[in-house]
């Protein structure tokens, strides 16, 4: 089995941000951690698997967000060219994890049923749900489904040797979580399983949750399918950019490498 690469590329932040955003429960008066934006890329030879597809400046607008770089723009950084990607796992159907999708235009987009069924299903009856979801961004994947370019999984699921996807919802009904084989290990792509190490490291979960119980059980998952738990990766801890080298000096800021060891 041969091992990957994994790049974090950073293509926005948030902040600063209280903790009662970041944390159920959190003392009002507590500062929180802002958050970093990421869309992840998985190498293996010429092949690149991409998990996420970010926002795009006109949905960084609407929502009050900075976005520093297109996450097409940042993927090219590190030589992975958007338009000839042909597998993306999309781990939830979020607006700041889909909004780019059609900037791949070849692509295959890996998908929990669940995420599929939450989405489109009674619980978008509800605002509470439907607020960090983008009408468009559900239309557009169901336009993908008809245009057979969904490809659904059911819990777990190996998409190559060394890679697979884990269904753990909690942060959404069909939030998926990616297991990749590298040099230094088994490195788990958290995604929004645990926004911030926090979430995980002192088992404070975050708010926008679509079941608490399951958000606290992908905790054991991840810690599970994990090396070790220097081998996860939260979905948006500006810590990660810290603890991660950048691939070269001139992508200091903008990308890291995350199956190499954490900086000491």
């Amino acid at each position: 089995m041969q091992p990957y690469k994994i790049f974090a590329v950073k293509y926005g932040d948030h902040g600063p941000r209280a903790a009662s955003l970041n944390f159920i429960g959190a003392d009002p008066h507590e500062d929180g951690s802002p958050l970093d934006f990421f869309v992840w890329a998985i190498v293996s030879g010429e092949r690149a698997w991409v998990v996420d597809t970010g926002f795009n400046a006109e949905m960084a607008k609407q929502r009050q967000r900075h976005v520093i770089r297109s996450p097409a723009a940042g993927l090219k950084t590190i030589g992975v060219d958007a338009a000839k990607v042909s597998d993306v796992i999309i781990t939830h159907l979020h607006y700041d994890h889909v909004g780019t999708y059609d900037e791949f235009p070849r692509a295959r987009f890996h998908l929990q049923d669940k995420e599929m069924e939450f989405a489109t299903g009674r619980c978008m009856c509800h605002a509470p749900f439907r607020q960090a979801f983008e009408v468009e961004h559900i239309v557009g994947m169901v336009r993908n489904v008809f245009a057979g370019r969904v490809c659904y999984h059911h819990g777990a699921d190996e998409l190559a040797p060394g890679l697979s996807v884990h269904h753990v919802g909690g942060h959404t009904m069909g939030l998926q979580i990616v297991r990749v084989f590298t040099e230094r290990g088994w490195v788990v792509l958290a995604s929004d399983a645990t926004h911030l190490y926090a979430n995980i490291e002192q088992v404070r979960p975050f708010p926008i949750v679509y079941h608490v119980g399951e958000m606290l059980e992908a905790y054991g998952t991840i810690r599970n399918l994990a090396a070790s738990p220097q081998h996860i990766i939260p979905g948006h801890d500006p810590l990660v950019m810290r603890r991660y080298p950048a691939p070269s000096r001139e992508l200091d800021g903008i990308a890291v490498r995350l199956d190499v060891a954490p900086n000491a």
